[in-house]
């Protein structure tokens, strides 16, 4: 619709009025998708900000209560916003499910979702160097597993701090099958960059 915009000549707190005012963060999910769709027809293209905005608007608050698998809807709401807009999203929201604390394993198996099927390289290794800023926990080690499992080609800078943060966390990770993976992961996809 024309009316959106006004998107693009929003401030950021205008925009989060706006969101209010719609009740986009608990708007039904088939609409949901409509409003994400909309979106990628938007010309021009929205700033970073407001689609960091709408990304916190749209889908935090939906991610962080999930107790079961996100609805089919809420995924493919996910892919559409994440196909122009994956930096944003994962500025936002990518970065407050790592840093949300406790098991959340919905949450966990949703990033490995987005990692796997929907974010561009230069994203997945935003999530990975957003995720070796916190310290490593079990609920970390399937993301970085993710990040690995895409093939993609890392930074060096990237590369050493993954490798330097596996050998200093190896002992208190010494029982752990998860760690086992991630350590053979790296060296089985990064073995022309690790020596």
């Amino acid at each position: 619709p024309p009316e959106l915009s006004v998107l693009n000549s929003c401030s950021p707190s205008q925009l989060e009025g706006l969101c209010s005012f719609l009740q986009l963060s608990t708007c039904p999910e088939p609409f949901l998708v409509r409003f994400c769709r909309w979106l990628l027809a938007l010309s021009p293209d929205l700033s970073y900000t407001s689609a960091a905005t709408l990304a916190q608007q749209l889908f935090l608050r939906r991610v962080l209560s999930l107790t079961q698998p996100p609805s089919r809807h809420l995924m493919a709401a996910l892919t559409s916003f994440c196909s122009k807009y994956s930096h944003p999203l994962c500025r936002v929201l990518v970065a407050a499910l790592l840093q949300e604390p406790g098991e959340g394993a919905e949450q966990t198996k949703l990033v490995c979702e987005l990692v796997e099927e929907c974010l561009e390289p230069h994203s997945v290794q935003l999530v990975l160097s957003q995720a070796l800023e916190l310290p490593l926990s079990e609920k970390l080690l399937p993301v970085l597993q993710a990040v690995l499992g895409r093939q993609e080609v890392l930074p060096p800078e990237l590369l050493d701090l993954l490798v330097l943060t596996l050998c200093q966390q190896a002992p208190a990770f010494s029982t752990s099958l998860n760690f086992a993976k991630l350590v053979t992961a790296v060296l089985t996809v990064c073995q022309s960059q690790v020596s």
